[in-house]
């Protein structure tokens, strides 16, 4: 069977029920090495047909393109939207989600990702949730595709973030400024090289170590237990839920919010599941639905040797149990980082973002997830 580009291509095996599930797959062939719609048709493709699954691939052309046909598109013949491409393709679909006028109706249908990327870091976290063995590349789209057949889904939360030029987002994995977010910008031109992309990418800015000069603010999980919304809080007029625990940019943060002292960062990560990619755990203890922000941030002074040990720690995740006074991690509900000027960039689910103020919070069991229980 040929690419299919820009096009519906309806494929049905023998169905088993009266009303079987029919599934929406958005495949970016683009993603990762290349390979996504070769591995449709060498892996997810067979084991759908064994399952009795009715499907339709919808193949992007360019950016933005799924995010363009879920937000304008009936969604109505669909029970599930799966997408076969890296973290970023989930992005786009979730905020096209969320730009509809029936977003809430929208969120009920169950979103599934196959791992084709670089980072695959969603479907390596399901993968980590359901008690699997760390695997890579086609073992993980094998696994992953294993609990589409199952059809098991979960609540997971999502993450509002606003910006001071009025821009508001939504997230599933992370938000970065710093270190972090420069390996993941800087290694694109190698993505060919898959996962290990990320390896040159951090030798390099190893090399080129920077310090980024801002302010953080947060409002720790355990904190907000006993707060009451926000009397100023957000009102979006761009759709979603309100950002109750959040205030406008030219209001200082709530007084029961934490102000970090130092104002000197090697990088500041806001992420959300236990993965950072396929090879990077970052919080092993992570949920789908755990109500929570991890919040890393790292002081400026920490040597290129002991940030190297720290990354290659987070390959087990055990970085949080080596010595380093510079690294903080807390889980938050809420958080507002403000740079003191517009350096370097910042990504949301590895996408680039402009540096500017940013906030953000954490909205309880927004959508739903294909799992693996």
């Amino acid at each position: 069977m040929g690419p299919v580009c820009g096009q519906y291509l309806v494929l049905s095996a023998q169905l088993r029920a009266p009303r079987p599930d029919a599934w929406l797959h958005l495949l970016n062939p683009q993603s990762g090495t290349g390979c996504a719609l070769q591995l449709f048709h060498s892996i997810v493709q067979p084991m759908l047909v064994e399952a009795g699954m009715t499907f339709t691939l919808f193949v992007t052309e360019k950016p933005n393109h799924a995010r363009e046909l879920v937000r304008a598109g009936d969604l109505s013949q669909w029970d599930t939207m799966v997408v076969l491409a890296g973290d970023g393709l989930l992005y786009e679909v979730l905020n096209g989600l969320m730009e509809r006028q029936d977003w809430q109706a929208a969120l009920q249908k169950p979103l599934c990702t196959l791992p084709a990327g670089s980072g695959n870091a969603l479907a390596a976290s399901i993968n980590h949730y359901a008690g699997n063995t760390h695997v890579l590349k086609e073992k993980l789209l094998i696994n992953c595709t294993y609990f589409l057949c199952k059809g098991l889904h979960a609540p997971m939360d999502l993450v509002s973030l606003s910006t001071a030029s009025g821009k508001r987002l939504f997230s599933f994995l992370s938000f970065g400024w710093g270190f972090i977010s420069d390996v993941d910008i800087a290694s694109e031109k190698y993505r060919k090289l898959g996962n290990a992309r990320f390896t040159v990418g951090t030798v390099q800015q190893l090399a080129a170590l920077r310090v980024y000069k801002g302010r953080l603010a947060y409002l720790p999980v355990e904190t907000s237990s006993s707060v009451v919304p926000a009397p100023g809080a957000l009102r979006s007029s761009h759709g979603g839920p309100e950002d109750s625990l959040l205030v406008p940019f030219d209001q200082p943060v709530p007084s029961h919010w934490t102000i970090v002292p130092e104002e000197e960062f090697i990088l500041i990560f806001a992420i959300y599941q236990s993965h950072l990619g396929a090879d990077f755990t970052m919080v092993p203890k992570a949920k789908l639905h755990d109500s929570s922000i991890h919040l890393f941030y790292l002081k400026a002074g920490v040597s290129r040797l002991v940030l190297l040990k720290l990354f290659l720690a987070m390959e087990k995740g055990t970085h949080l149990e080596l010595t380093c006074p510079q690294l903080h991690y807390i889980p938050v509900r809420a958080f507002r980082l403000e740079p003191f000027a517009a350096t370097g960039l910042m990504t949301v689910d590895g996408e680039p973002l402009a540096c500017e103020p940013v906030q953000g919070q954490v909205h309880d069991q927004l959508c739903r997830i294909i799992s693996g229980s």
